[in-house]
């Protein structure tokens, strides 16, 4: 039996699950106007992934629902240290979430306890860009290669997701939610990924780099669809992001002291 990073084996408790959808559907509803489409992309039965991208820390109460109103319980891979607060850490065991601890050996883990759970029917949310966009206009950044991974390795469907309206409840780097007017969310997912091109070929680097450009692809161009807008001809890639920073910085540096040396020679030559 494979086991999570925890060491625990990969399950839930029915109890739990449905304590939680009792508790969470009715509170989302009540504090976001939420506009769902293309859910019925999303299969009954039998292991899914599903790939939105990510603008706000809230992502996970609007996917959890709009993957609940498809009939789907959402597992998610959450930061390891959520398993370890008090109170929060069981439920989150017993609701059959994937604990994530952000190291090499343990992301490998985890991708191979999701293998075990999309094996067991599971529909599992995961965010290709890891953590929230950081593109100065919200539209998906370059990904990690994991979705990608799990695809091919298992076979079992990628499903599109785009969503918009969430990050003006919580924007990136805020810590209080703006609740108030209620806000709408427009989430939509597409039809599966056709990742057939990729089939029988080794995961190597390259494929994945490539597979999951093609699913990034999509969803950038569901967001489109609900923002009515062109998005940038090459995703945001926030290492080339913070090269080019530095290197502006310098040159602005290298500016000022050549400006200053030629102030100081300007002076000299033309004593008052």
């Amino acid at each position: 039996m494979s086991t999570t990073v925890s060491g625990r084996p990969w399950g839930y408790s029915k109890f739990w699950r449905a304590l939680s959808v009792m508790v969470l559907r009715p509170s989302l509803h009540l504090l976001i106007n939420n506009k769902h489409a293309g859910r019925s992309n999303i299969p009954k039965k039998g292991g899914v992934i599903l790939a939105p991208n990510h603008i706000s820390y809230v992502d996970w109460g609007t996917d959890a629902l709009f993957c609940r109103e498809a009939g789907r319980y959402p597992v998610f891979m959450i930061k390891g240290s959520m398993f370890r607060v008090k109170g929060i850490g069981p439920f989150l065991y017993k609701a059959g979430q994937l604990p994530v601890n952000r190291g090499a050996t343990d992301a490998a883990l985890v991708l191979k306890t999701a293998e075990e759970a999309l094996a067991q029917g599971a529909c599992v949310i995961v965010y290709p860009e890891a953590t929230a966009t950081r593109d100065p206009d919200l539209w998906p950044m370059v990904a990690k290669t994991g979705v990608a991974r799990l695809a091919l390795a298992t076979g079992v469907p990628v499903i599109p997701v785009a969503q918009w309206g969430a990050q003006r409840i919580l924007p990136y780097g805020s810590v209080r939610p703006h609740l108030l007017p209620r806000t709408t969310v427009q989430i939509v997912a597409g039809p599966p990924v056709d990742l057939s091109a990729f089939e029988g070929k080794p995961l190597t680097s390259p494929v994945l780099r490539e597979a999951t450009e093609v699913i990034m692809k999509e969803i950038t161009g569901l967001l489109a669809g609900i923002r009515g807008e062109t998005p940038p001809a090459e995703p945001f890639h926030p290492a080339v992001a913070r090269r080019k920073a530095r290197q502006e910085a310098r040159e602005r540096d290298e500016s000022a002291v050549t400006d200053a040396s030629s102030d100081s020679a300007d002076a000299e030559a033309n004593p008052t």
